[in-house]
This record gives C-alpha cells, sequence and structure tokens, in this order.
C-alpha cells in the first residue's frame, strides 16, 4: 500500500441506475472513476462482489468466488465474444462448474438451500448430478455465460481505474454461508456431520452491544483437513482475489487467531468457545504463494494481544474508525491520539451511521465536546477547500490529517448526507444493502474541493 491516500467507500450497488434498480457496471461505474480521478482520489474500496442470499447481505454469499449477475447491465448478451467464451469454458476457473450446476439446482429446487435438496443431489452423487447437467445443459451454460461476462466487464473496469492511478480495494468475508457452492461442493472442508449438517457454526460472544452475542450461523472450517493440502482452498480463493482487487480487506480478521465456536444447537451465542485457529500457518503459506499480499486486517472489536501479534507479525495494516473515536477512555485506537501509520482510517464503514447522521444523534455536550477536539483539526484546508467548518467535513478532515497512510471515507460523506442514507443496520434486515447517490447529489464543486484537501494533506 503506497502512503499517504485517500479513497472512496461505494459499493457498485450504489452507483446510480436510471432503470431504477440497484447500481450495475455500466457507464456509471467508470463515470464513477472518472469523478474520483478529478477528486484526486486513488483508492475504490467496496463489498463483497459475490451474489447475496435473499437479504441482500453481500457477506451471505451462495458463493466465495462467483461475481453477482445482478451487477450486469441489461444489454449483457449483445458484448459476449463466443470465441472468447468457448476459450473461457475450455480453461475454466476451478470453481466454475461447481457453481454453475449448484445454481442450475438451485433454480430447479425454488431456491431451497441444499440442505433440503433430493438426497441424491444434497450428497453429489455422481450419476444424478449427470443426468441433472444433462437435462439442463443450457442453463449451466447460460450461468457460466454469466461469470464470462463479469470477468470480462470487471477485468475492463480494473485496467481502466489503473490507468487512472485509481486502485480497487475488496473485501473477502472470513467465513462462507453454509447455503453456498462452496460447503456443497466442498464439504469435507467444514464441520459437518454425516447429513451434512453443521456441528458447530460462528458467531461472537455476548458484549456491550448484545446480552446473547451474535450467532452468525456459518459453519467452521475443519483446519485439520485443510492443512492437509497446504489451505489449498484458501490459496484459490486469495488467488482468485488478487486477480479482482489491487487490495484485500480480511473480515473479521481475528478468527484467524481465534473463533467463537457455537454448537449448531443452540439458539443464541452465549454458549459458545474460543477456539484457535492456525492463522499463523495460513498466512505464511498466502505470503510464501503471493510474496507482495496486500492485506488489510479488519480488526474491529476486542481484539486481544494474540490477534495484534498475529496482525504485526505479517505486518498488516489495521483500521481506526473515527466515529469510535470519542467515548474518551484510555487507550482507545480509534482516538485521534492513538492513531498509527500502518493503517487505515475510516470516518465510518458500511456498518456505521453516516457522519452526519451519527453526528445528529449525539446530546448537544457530546457535540460541544467533539466539536471542540476538531476545530483546530484541519481548519485551514477546509477554509482553502471552500467547505464548511461542521460535520461530516470536521471529521473527514481529521481523517486527512491523520497519520494513518490511507483515508477511506464513505461516499455519503463526501455528499454530508444524513441516516436516511445508512448503507446497513447490523442486526436489523429491512432496507438494508439498498443505498445508492444520485449525481443530483453531488456538487459540481465538490470535486475540486476534495483534491485541494488531497494536496495539502500530501495524499
Amino acid at each position: 500500500m503506497n502512503p499517504r491516500q485517500a479513497g472512496v467507500l461505494l459499493h457498485p450497488t450504489s452507483l446510480p441506475n436510471d432503470s431504477g434498480k440497484l447500481g450495475v457496471l455500466n457507464h456509471q461505474a467508470w463515470k464513477f472513476l472518472d469523478w474520483m480521478h478529478s477528486a484526486g482520489l486513488k483508492i475504490w474500496q467496496m463489498l463483497p462482489l459475490t451474489e447475496p442470499h435473499d437479504d441482500l447481505s453481500p457477506y451471505n454469499a451462495v458463493s466465495a468466488f462467483a461475481v453477482n449477475p445482478s451487477l450486469l447491465p441489461e444489454d449483457w448478451e449483445t458484448s459476449v465474444d463466443a470465441k472468447a467464451f468457448k476459450a473461457y469454458k475450455k480453461a475454466p476457473p476451478h470453481w466454475l462448474e461447481d457453481y454453475a450446476l449448484f445454481m442450475a439446482i438451485r433454480h430447479v429446487q425454488s431456491h431451497q438451500s441444499w440442505r433440503d435438496w433430493p438426497n441424491e443431489l444434497k450428497m453429489r452423487k455422481p450419476k444424478a448430478l449427470a443426468e441433472f447437467a444433462d437435462h439442463h445443459a443450457d442453463l449451466i451454460d447460460h450461468l457460466k455465460k454469466q461469470q464470462f461476462a463479469l470477468e470480462t466487464l470487471w477485468m475492463k473496469l480494473k485496467a481502466d481505474a489503473n490507468k487512472l492511478g485509481i486502485q480497487l480495494f475488496g473485501d473477502m468475508p472470513i467465513f462462507v454461508a453454509y447455503d453456498s457452492a462452496d460447503v456443497w461442493a466442498n464439504p469435507q472442508l467444514f464441520r459437518l456431520d454425516e447429513n451434512l449438517n453443521p456441528q458447530v457454526v460462528a458467531g461472537v460472544p455476548p458484549d456491550y452491544f448484545s446480552e446473547t452475542g451474535q450467532r452468525w450461523g456459518n459453519p467452521h472450517y475443519d483446519w485439520q483437513v485443510m492443512k492437509k493440502d497446504r489451505f489449498e482452498w484458501w490459496r484459490h480463493r486469495v488467488s482468485a482475489a488478487l486477480k479482482q482487487f489491487d487490495l484485500i480487506r480480511i473480515d473479521h480478521f481475528r478468527g484467524f487467531q481465534a473463533c467463537w465456536e457455537i454448537a449448531a444447537n443452540e439458539e443464541t451465542a452465549i454458549n459458545g468457545r474460543w477456539m484457535e485457529t492456525p492463522g499463523d500457518e495460513l498466512l505464511a503459506e498466502l505470503q510464501k504463494c503471493f510474496p507482495d499480499l496486500p492485506l488489510v486486517a479488519e480488526d474491529l472489536g476486542l481484539i486481544t494481544p494474540e490477534v495484534v501479534a498475529l496482525k504485526e507479525r505479517f505486518k498488516l495494516p489495521g483500521m481506526s474508525i473515527l466515529q469510535f473515536g470519542f467515548n474518551g477512555l484510555p487507550d482507545n485506537p480509534h482516538a485521534l491520539n492513538e492513531q498509527v501509520q500502518n493503517s487505515v482510517v475510516y470516518t465510518g464503514t458500511h456498518d456505521n451511521d453516516t457522519t452526519l447522521g451519527w453526528y445528529q444523534e449525539l446530546d448537544s455536550g457530546t457535540q460541544l465536546w467533539i466539536d471542540e477536539q476538531l476545530s483546530s483539526i484541519g481548519k485551514e484546508a477546509l477554509l482553502a477547500a471552500k467547505l464548511p467548518l461542521e460535520m461530516p467535513w470536521l471529521l473527514i478532515a481529521a481523517g486527512f490529517d491523520s497519520i494513518a497512510d490511507t483515508l477511506i471515507v464513505p461516499m455519503q460523506d463526501w455528499l454530508a448526507l444524513d441516516s436516511e442514507h445508512r448503507m446497513n443496520v447490523p442486526g436489523t434486515t429491512e432496507k438494508n444493502w439498498r443505498w445508492q447517490f444520485d449525481w443530483s447529489q453531488v456538487d459540481p464543486g465538490l470535486a475540486g474541493s476534495i483534491h485541494i484537501l488531497v494536496e495539502l494533506n500530501h495524499r
């Protein structure tokens, strides 16, 4: 990661779309790249590109490898090169056959979880799979064609971004969904019983935010099995991500040191236990295969000294969130005076309220206390950029001023939007992952003002 850069957090589904649907990879994506370039922003961070389940959460996907077909523009099939697609199928990505077969069966089975499929398909009986593939060859071919089109489109976007000096920053959830092609095709890599149901599931223990913790429900990896082939599945996964992105965030990085393990029959996360994981061996193997591994550790929450040591042993940047920096407690890693250079500083993430929304929810006394701390930080730069000395610009200016190498600001904060424009509210299922911006919200002078902040703060 290059020193002193600034960027934006925006998922591609949040791009404008004239059709009224969520954003797709059409001219709007390239227009956004041009806007970033004019603003001097060098990093476009996004959420996982994978296809979500019905809740639309990109952290709960049907495949850890396949890109979400909803990102394809409506006329995508007209741009598919038949000759190139034929060559793609002759040398497909290692995951493509299983993915296409999984999604075809899922479609025929009315989107039921694979645990509820007919037993011969659930258990991957070769004869049954061959017969299904033969009967549904057109559907399977269509699914493959979608992934070919997405790869072609994405690599064009990445090449054009890189030409403008913009890096693409992806996100890799540490766990995968049980109802996914990955678990169905590789049950031996997960801790499942003889009926292929999870024995234990992932989550986090009770804490300040939840008396019962969070029971995520993802199956745990069978790390002992994964060790036997030197973490081949992970090597494939990282290799695929490195093709798509210049930088990769590992979500829930602490799971590489220890995971909260909950018996599958438990309804909450209360009765779980921490189980150590071989993250040291895994990261060493990954660094051996990919010497310049551009990982960022999502190290938010209650982080132990062991997790910090693992992150530092591999010299991985961590994260700090400025919205979390004002609780007045000592040794708060998110506080203004606790920032570190090898890190990525954010005003907020996709799970936070917008900075303006967060600030508006504070009581007046806390607002005044925060204003006093921020009043002298970056004031001259804001005035030079002709930006108001108010939220969210005060917090953005503090991010620019931070010692952290990289600053990422959600698009909602660049646009000074309130809580109505929040991307996700953790623990809820309504109205999340649907936010989109519109170019009418982007002041014509905004890019120039941001560029001034970038230059004055040497980012």
